[in-house]
């Protein structure tokens, strides 16, 4: 049965390879935001003819066609999760790179209005809050 990436890339006409549906199973259950390295070794383990190289070409792929998103959290890396229709914003812990993802009403409503006094309707955007845990916090 194909997961919800795969099934995104057949309703979207992309040719599915063997490799490219690994790749999809790879990213339909990763919990993190894994960049392309991670998903080749995850791949890779699947498959051990799936190249790095297919992995960036894949990726690149699935985010054309809107399938997947790409976030750069600041450490040098593009990482990867499901594009979808829950809006959610991150917060990126600076000293273990952990992505948290969260949604607040409160700054949901804040920018609606932001964009609103400015003379713009808000059509999408994308917060990231970068900090490290409170006990290691040196102010």
């Amino acid at each position: 049965m194909p997961d919800r990436i795969e099934k995104l890339c057949i309703e979207k006409g992309l040719r599915m390879t063997e490799q490219r549906r690994v790749i999809a199973r790879v990213l339909s259950s990763s919990t993190d935001h894994p960049d392309a390295e991670v998903l080749h070794r995850r791949a890779s383990a699947e498959d051990p003819r799936i190249s790095l190289a297919t992995v960036y070409r894949t990726v690149r792929l699935f985010e054309d066609a809107a399938i997947i998103e790409r976030h750069d959290f600041r450490d040098g890396r593009s990482r990867y999760e499901e594009a979808g229709d829950d809006h959610h914003d991150h917060l990126i812990d600076l000293k273990s790179g952990e992505v948290i993802e969260f949604v607040n009403e409160e700054i949901e409503a804040l920018q609606v209005a932001i964009a609103r006094k400015l003379g713009f309707k808000l059509m999408d955007h994308r917060l990231e809050l970068y900090g490290v845990p409170l006990e290691d916090a040196k102010d």
